[in-house]
């Protein structure tokens, strides 16, 4: 067993004091002097030819400024994965809420007189507002068949798959939006600097894909646009691509306005505009044997994207990597899709792809353990992944039987069978409570060669005082700046007190690659290791020259090296010293340099008068390489948990047949409060992964995977009803409890 001075202790969280005390200060609460407030001008069609934009004869336009396409001095479209999005209306709109116009001014009040003074032209056209219309092609509102992004995997021989299965099951299973609900609303603010470099700050995950935004957008080169966080209440995806448009926006503003400008959203534009996470339709046909084994499984999933790219490349890929779940699939063919349609672009969301298909997956395992009289647990336990087996995509799986030790493990702590036997005997009364277990896996970091390419680079030095760290990797509420300084220290030979992470800053910082994808923990600290032991070599090195004790503390051995040869100063990288394939043009290899595991044993109570649903207690044991600070961990563990639970039967958010979306404030979308939190029982295993720092390995989305497939399932076991979608409102179960009674 591996010793550690700091790694495995759970140090409270740097962000928590100023957070619980009112003292940090978002985007918002930042003061700036001179600073204009801007504002966006939006269509008011899903779908149409812009014709102009007028401006009222009776406003003074002298007192703001006005941006459109016309004025913009680099690119019209945002930078992201692929460069379908315009950033500002040019010929056409999309979308219901696409930006059309700038406008900043000196106050909310003229702001406001402002944008009411613009009419905007459109001529409407028919909206493809699903996929189902999409597919049909009799419209084509993206590329040559409204198709952006598509994958397709075989493996083995389907058809003896299915000529070998004692048993088809087939299954149509639906996700719908997800709203990531940050703490802070959406917010950046501009200004221009006198050397005609744009300096940017606000709530964001990802510091460089700002600046990459930016410099296009405003014709600079990237040491033009400096990129600042401010702090961060959350992003869960939704502040990876958003900022990147939101930062354009005020930066266009101030350099037309010469004035600093601020946008900040209130929380029905935060909910109107901003991407969602994906709504999926998934069709699995799989064959299973006499007892239970999977023989063959063939599936079709459809992400719909919205009218644009921005992240559904990198979602999709997720959702086919991800849509055999834990088991092994012998005779596999997986084919995904995201297609265009006239509703707001869809972006990232916890997860990312892969909790849309793995519901899919586990709502199938639970569909053949019901036709086959199988428990849900034995099905799972016969066909969960071991080491040695080959996923659909390649990659041969070198870790230990994780998925089996999480299932075994979650059915103990929560005492699965007799649960389910006892709650299989309840009397029939108004209250009726169930069972219900799912488990998932997420692989860490980037898809295939992502990671090799992204250059992961931190740098370390010391300020005389502690050892500064500079990273891109942003805090954004998951404790990232205590786990990075953790991991220095561990490094160092330090303490927690001799290391100071500083808030990303573009022009001080190298790119360590963006917070996404649950790769900070796993790879950014390694880049920040590599950097510390480069400085601990040199410092040793210097002490061994002079003569000065073994004991000699890291912070005065920086000090005296700092005072005889200047500033110790240096940059660390994530290395990988292993034989990892992957080709990206066949889609096919090793994916993943490490999968984190959970399983979920969710016990609920339905309420048969009302049609309520609550999550009573919630097992979960999860496998996550290293625990590099336990405490954090299980905080990440039961606030992604709490928010799969509120997507399977709160979070209820569609579009109308306009191409809005049907809430837009918090008393129509519904999310779990402290009253809708249940009782947690976590358990941590651990199976280090060899190139993860330390041995960790990314768990931000994990908990996203398999608590929602639970939660439906014990829904399904309290009622006796099968449910194929979420979110499973009151009304949809009303709907399944009650199928012959008339709808008011």
């Amino acid at each position: 067993m591996d010793e550690f001075n700091i790694i495995g202790s759970s140090p409270l969280r740097d962000d928590g004091p100023g957070k619980v005390t009112g003292r940090t200060e978002y985007i918002a609460d930042i003061d700036i002097p001179g600073c204009w407030i801007g504002g966006i001008v939006r269509s008011k069609v899903a779908r149409g030819r812009l014709k102009g934009i007028k401006k009222s004869a009776s406003f003074d336009w002298s007192k703001v400024t006005l941006v459109t396409h016309e004025d913009i001095p680099g690119e019209n479209y945002i930078s992201m994965v692929r460069t379908d999005y315009p950033a500002l209306a040019e010929k056409e709109v999309n979308y219901f809420s696409q930006a059309i116009a700038l406008v900043a001014a000196p106050d909310e009040m003229l702001l406001k007189e402002a944008m009411t003074s613009i009419e905007v032209d459109i001529e409407p056209l028919k909206p493809v507002l699903t996929v189902e219309e999409a597919l049909e092609g009799k419209d084509i509102i993206w590329g040559k068949d409204n198709m952006i992004d598509e994958y397709r995997t075989e493996s083995g021989d389907l058809e003896k798959g299915f000529a070998e299965a004692y048993l088809i099951v087939e299954g149509n299973w639906a996700t719908g939006f997800h709203e990531q609900l940050y703490l802070e609303t959406q917010g950046m603010a501009a200004f221009m600097r006198e050397d005609g470099a744009v300096e940017v700050i606000g709530s964001l995950q990802c510091p460089f894909y700002v600046q990459g935004a930016i410099q296009k957008v405003m014709a600079l080169p990237p040491g033009k646009v400096i990129i600042r966080q401010a702090a961060t209440g959350g992003g869960f995806g939704g502040e990876e691509d958003y900022p990147s448009i939101l930062g354009s926006y005020a930066a266009l503003l101030a350099y037309r306005s010469r004035h600093p400008v601020k946008i900040v959203f209130d929380r029905e534009e935060d909910l109107r505009v901003t991407p969602k996470r994906h709504p999926s339709k998934s069709r699995y046909r799989m064959g299973v044997s006499r007892e239970g084994k999977i023989t063959a499984l063939d599936a079709d999933i459809i992400l719909d994207s919205g009218a644009y790219t921005t992240l559904s490349r990198v979602v999709l890929q997720r959702s086919q990597l991800h849509a055999c779940g834990i088991y092994h699939v012998p005779n596999v063919r997986i084919r995904s899709r995201a297609v265009a349609t006239n509703t707001p672009p869809n972006g990232a969301f916890r997860g990312f792809g892969a909790p849309q298909t793995i519901f899919a997956m586990e709502r199938q395992m639970d569909l053949a353990a019901k036709e086959l009289g199988i428990d849900p647990l034995d099905i799972r336990l016969k066909n969960a992944l071991r080491t040695g087996d080959r996923f659909p995509y390649g990659q041969v799986l070198k870790e230990k039987n994780n998925a089996v030790a999480v299932l075994e493990k979650a059915a103990e702590m929560s005492d699965y069978r007799a649960k389910k036997e006892l709650y299989a005997s309840q009397p029939k009364g108004r209250i009726r409570k169930g069972i219900g277990i799912a488990a998932a896996l997420h692989g860490g970091g980037f898809t295939g060669a992502g990671e090799d390419k992204m250059g992961t680079t931190a740098r370390v030095c010391f300020d005389g005082c502690r050892f500064a760290l500079y990273v891109s990797s942003t805090e954004i509420g998951q404790g990232s700046s205590t786990v990075l300084r953790m991991a220095a220290a561990e490094e160092l030979g330090a303490g927690m007190e001799d290391v100071v992470y500083m808030a990303p800053d573009t022009s001080k910082a190298p790119n360590t690659g963006p917070t996404v994808a649950s790769r900070t923990t796993m790879y950014a600290s390694k880049a920040v290791r590599d950097a510390c032991a480069n400085i601990r070599r040199k410092l040793e090195e210097w002490r061994t020259a002079e003569g000065l004790p073994a004991n000699t503390p890291m912070t005065a051995l920086a000090a005296g090296y700092m005072k005889e040869k200047g500033m110790p100063d240096e940059f660390g990288y994530n290395i990988f010293d292993d034989d990892s394939c992957w080709d990206e043009e066949k889609f096919e290899g090793d994916a993943y340099r490490g999968y984190a595991w959970i399983a979920n044993v969710i016990e609920v109570e339905v309420d048969t008068d009302t049609y309520e649903v609550s999550a009573e207690r919630v097992c979960a044991a999860a496998e996550v390489g290293r625990a590099i600070n336990p405490m954090q961990l299980k905080g990440q563990l039961t606030g992604g948990m709490l928010q799969a639970i509120g997507w399977s039967h709160l979070e209820d958010m569609r579009t109308d047949d306009k191409g809005r979306y049907t809430a837009s404030h918090m008393n129509a979308y519904l999310v779990p409060t402290t009253l809708d939190t249940p009782e947690w029982e976590i358990e941590l295993l651990e199976d280090p992964c060899v190139q993860g720092c330390f041995g960790a390995k990314g768990i931000g989305e994990l908990p996203m995977n398999a608590a929602g497939p639970a939660f439906v399932s014990a829904v399904d076991n309290a009622v006796d009803v099968f449910c194929d979608s979420i979110p499973c409102t009151g009304e949809k179960l009303f709907r399944l409890m009650c199928p012959d009674e008339k709808k008011s």
